[in-house]
């Protein structure tokens, strides 16, 4: 079972940056489509931002698009998320996830994936 440990997370003001990291245990990660969700309080979790194994093809949801990028370093196992022009409703917990097959699109629909990390939080204040 993959492990996932995000960070990153914490209080800034709107209009301010964040990079969020999450480091992938496993030894194919290169050959994984990696992704971020997040869930903001009483909401469902929510597709954020995906990279796919044969970088540097990326998805971005339309709320993110602009302001949002994801990228991967394969030898350091570890996949990024930098965040400008925050707003208040960018707040919730972000979480990354590795696609559940390999070599495969990453999907949009958090219910397919067996498992998640504990996630980091994001606050962005007004």
């Amino acid at each position: 079972q993959v492990q996932l440990v995000e960070s990153g997370g914490g209080l800034v003001q709107a209009g301010g940056s964040l990079r969020l990291s999450c480091v992938v245990s496993g030894q194919t990660f290169s050959s994984y489509s990696m992704g971020w969700f997040r869930q903001a309080a009483g909401k469902g979790r929510e597709f954020v931002a995906a990279i796919y194994w044969m970088d540097p093809r990326t998805a971005y949801a339309d709320s993110v698009k602009g302001r949002f990028t994801i990228s991967r370093d394969n030898g350091q196992n570890t996949v990024y998320l930098q965040m400008n022009s925050l707003k208040p409703e960018d707040t919730a917990a972000y979480y990354c996830n590795q696609a559940p097959s390999i070599r495969t699109y990453y999907p949009r629909d958090a219910s397919v994936f067996p498992s998640w990390g504990q996630g980091t939080q994001v606050i962005v204040s007004s």
